[in-house]
């Protein structure tokens, strides 16, 4: 579904304050210091608890592989600035014909600073731009209003509430479900009259 561009490992989209890049190697202790973190965990379907020894490398190998076959975007989050090692990470994955579902983690220390959302409208740009998506689809854990927020400012409109499936919590849990229609999107992000057009993120091969 992705095209060349997002298939090659330098590929990044850049916000004010983030990079989205490919996983590394060298990211895995990174990945392992959040994504081992309950809090973190419990609100997503796929991340295991206690996380098992290996899993972050797992994890870097599979998004590599879905994003080199342009089947999925699975992108880590890093700060522009500092140390710059992953904070979390943000997903596209195409699970039904022309839709693409959103799913994202950032670590407890960065909540609260906008850089969820930050992240995401990134992602969502990149997905209508450069894909042919005519929707993007997300779900979060009803005991979850912080992705609940983050989906509303993204665009995001409550379509149901319903069960879905959580592999790594056991079984189904319940969750909002939410959906972005592309011409939603492009009317969100058209410029006012006389108004300069956004220029919040952009993508470097």
């Amino acid at each position: 579904m992705f095209p060349d561009i997002a298939r090659d490992d330098v590929f990044r989209l850049e916000t004010k304050r983030l990079w989205l890049r490919w996983p590394r190697v060298a990211d895995a202790k990174a990945i392992e210091r959040y994504s081992s973190r309950w809090e973190v965990a419990k609100m997503t379907a796929r991340i295991p608890h206690p996380y098992p020894p290996g899993e972050a490398e797992r994890f870097i190998f599979t998004a590599r592989e879905a994003n080199a076959l342009g089947r999925d975007l699975i992108l880590v989050i890093a700060p522009i600035r500092g140390k710059r090692e992953p904070i979390g990470m943000i997903s596209l994955e195409s699970r039904l014909q022309g839709r693409l579902t959103v799913g994202y983690a950032l670590a407890p220390e960065v909540w609260g600073k906008g850089l969820a959302t930050e992240a995401a409208l990134a992602a969502i740009e990149a997905g209508f731009t450069l894909t042919g998506a005519i929707e993007m689809l997300a779900t979060a854990h009803v005991e979850n209003p912080a992705s609940r927020r983050v989906l509303d400012k993204c665009g995001f409109a409550h379509s149901g509430t319903g069960l879905e499936g959580a592999p790594a919590r056991g079984g189904m849990v319940p969750c909002d479900r939410f959906r972005l229609e592309r011409a939603a999107w492009a009317s969100r992000r058209a410029p006012a009259p006389g108004a300069l057009p956004p220029d919040e993120q952009r993508a470097t091969p």
